[in-house]
């Protein structure tokens, strides 16, 4: 597989470049589809990608929910828990045999604490988010 672009005087050849790298530009095409489909699921998107891309991953995950698809995504990434606005954040707790899906902006506490700067992901890592934790 060679990629190019007008930015790239030559192609690159998939092999010289890391898996991560394969996957967000797989993800860029996908998110980039001028017809958004109606749902878009993903799971663990960080896997294979370097931390500081999370965020950045989060906002084109938001800017194709603008566009018309919407999107579910699972992960167990504090840092890319941390890309995305606290009114975008739910998580499933497992209780009496049911799962239990859970709006992070109606928690008072951690809506309080990401009002006063703490990042979302940084507190799911302290088990802010009840009956949640990472891993």
């Amino acid at each position: 597989m060679q990629f190019q672009d007008g930015s790239f005087k030559d192609p690159f050849v998939a092999r010289y470049v890391s898996d991560g790298t394969i996957k967000m530009f797989a993800y860029l095409l996908l998110l980039n589809d001028p017809s958004p489909h109606p749902l878009l699921c993903i799971e663990e998107p960080e896997n294979q990608l370097h931390p500081e891309l999370l965020s950045e991953l989060a906002e084109e995950f938001r800017s194709y929910s603008d566009r018309g698809g919407q999107v579910f995504i699972s992960t167990h990434s504090p840092d890319f828990v941390s890309g995305v606005e606290i009114s975008e954040l739910f998580w499933l707790t497992k209780m009496d045999g049911f799962s239990r899906v859970q709006r992070a902006a109606e928690n008072q506490l951690v809506r309080r604490l990401v009002d006063e700067g703490d990042l979302p992901g940084a507190l799911w890592k302290q088990s802010f988010f009840e009956g949640a934790g990472p891993g």
